[in-house]
């Protein structure tokens, strides 16, 4: 479904400078969330904005925030006369970053700054920035009060606040930080509330810090995009989940995909399993280094890895343009953050995919997603081919078709050994030790002599043994603890 409005970005009244930026980048109507929004945050009114995800919400509050600031933009090189006069704050780095790219596409023709800072990179380059003044400052919670601590930034003068994916900050425990940045704001300030959904929590935070807002929904609460066609598959195992991701990028001939898992650890094995059976696929998780997953995610935009394995810290701020699916690997023990997972993709008006995986154990986290969202989804059973299944693994991650290779590559004879590892093993140690037969060891006699009759070895051995006692320790805690 395409937004169609009787209303262009230039009836809103913005600034040359603001609607030449915004035809360069190839806006031509504004979004549903845009088109109400807009006005009022120009009326100085505080707003509680509901949208879907992908709906434009971000210039739904900075192109506003933009033509409020113009008739302070100026050309002076003096930080002095830039300080902070918005303040965006965002739950993820990578949803930091989305929002503050755009705010300089947006103000790039205006002499008004902006300045991201997160954590996970070094604060001095941060620190550099702020020093340079800035007029938007967009920042993660915690990083920004890294820098409010060390008094590289002052809010003195920030007239307007933002709270993007706020639902999100509490998920995160961002309350306790979010209390104390208000602390640091002026008294007299327009307040901005976005998120895609909209909690009893959500309400308690908005009546703390909103004045008389003006409630935005541009479609049912906690709904899922309608433009985004959403299936689930029942597989039997864990074996057949990972298999059916391979099998259904191929089949669907899908040329890129986010797949969601709900843990670290589970993200990077999906990601190296799906390298193995030829995906060209790469994991983002909090584990990541910010410079690595800034990296992966630079890649995936470019098209160069097919397959983007995340967690939910890349259920907010990707914006990929066309994405044309999601998967499910698990099924998000939040339902909510289901909503967010599948708005990746049919992202401003756009068709998408969302394919949700499960198995019997994950019955109870649907019946909560079809609760939240309230309709049944359909559900059926995924026949996942023999051919797609990998191959079984061992404990210690080595393919068990390799004692089956070994037996047709070793030369006949008992004792023969292989010269080499088999191709398959590549990334496996050369060391000979791992192409040998197991070999028993030799029982050692409980007779010395026995023991001695059995070689030095053995006899050293046992002597060894025999020289090992257990060891018991009495531990006490000091007094007073």
């Amino acid at each position: 479904m395409a937004y169609r409005l009787n209303i262009t970005f230039e009836s809103f009244g913005l600034a040359e400078p603001i609607l030449r930026a915004v035809t360069e980048l190839g806006y031509r109507e504004p979004t549903p969330i845009q088109a109400q929004a807009i006005p009022i945050v120009l009326q100085g009114r505080d707003v509680m904005g509901a949208a879907q995800t992908g709906t434009g919400k971000t210039a739904g509050f900075a192109l506003p925030i933009l033509e409020r600031l113009m008739p302070l933009a100026n050309t002076s090189a003096s930080p002095a006369r830039h300080p902070v006069r918005a303040l965006i704050l965002a739950p993820t780095r990578e949803l930091a970053d989305q929002i503050y790219e755009n705010v300089r596409q947006y103000a790039q023709h205006t002499g008004l700054r902006a300045a991201v800072v997160f954590g996970g990179v070094d604060i001095k380059p941060q620190i550099a920035a702020l020093r340079q003044g800035c007029e938007v400052l967009i920042a993660t919670p915690g990083r920004l009060l890294d820098h409010l601590g060390q008094r590289t930034v002052s809010l003195a003068q920030a007239k307007m606040l933002v709270l993007d994916e706020a639902d999100r900050m509490l998920d995160m425990g961002f309350l306790p930080d979010i209390q104390r940045i208000l602390q640091e704001l002026p008294a007299e300030r327009q307040n901005l509330m976005f998120s895609a959904t909209f909690s009893t929590e959500i309400r308690k935070l908005a009546a703390g810090f909103l004045n008389d807002p003006v409630l935005i929904e541009v479609a049912r609460r906690n709904a899922a995009a309608e433009n985004v066609e959403q299936r689930i598959y029942q597989v039997s195992g864990l074996d057949d989940k990972r298999a059916a991701v391979a099998q259904l990028v191929r089949e669907r001939g899908l040329p890129q995909v986010i797949v969601f898992t709900n843990t670290k650890i589970g993200a990077g094995r999906l990601a190296r399993e799906l390298e193995r059976d030829g995906l060209n696929a790469a994991a983002i998780h909090g584990d990541k280094s910010q410079q690595e997953r800034l990296t992966t995610l630079e890649a995936f935009k470019k098209g160069e890895t097919v397959v983007l394995v995340a967690t939910d810290v890349a259920a907010r701020g990707l914006d990929i343009a066309e994405l044309p699916a999601v998967i499910n690997y698990d099924l998000p023990y939040n339902a909510e953050d289901y909503v967010h997972r599948i708005g990746r993709t049919g992202r401003a008006g756009a068709s998408g995919l969302a394919i949700s995986l499960m198995t019997a154990t994950d019955e109870r986290y649907l019946a909560d997603i079809e609760k939240l969202l309230g309709r049944k989804l359909p559900c059926e059973p995924l026949e996942v081919r023999a051919s797609a299944r990998r191959h079984e693994r061992s404990r210690d991650g080595v393919r068990s078709e390799r004692h089956a290779r070994s037996a047709r590559s070793a030369p006949s004879g008992a004792g023969s050994t292989r010269a080499r590892a088999p191709s398959s093993l590549a990334g496996y140690s050369d060391d000979p030790f791992f192409s040998q037969p197991y070999v028993p060891a030799a029982p050692v006699a409980d007779d010395p002599a026995a023991a001695t009759a059995a070689g030095p070895t053995a006899a050293s051995a046992r002597a060894s043994r025999r020289a090992r006692r257990p060891v018991a320790a009495l531990l006490r805690a000091a007094p007073g603890r």
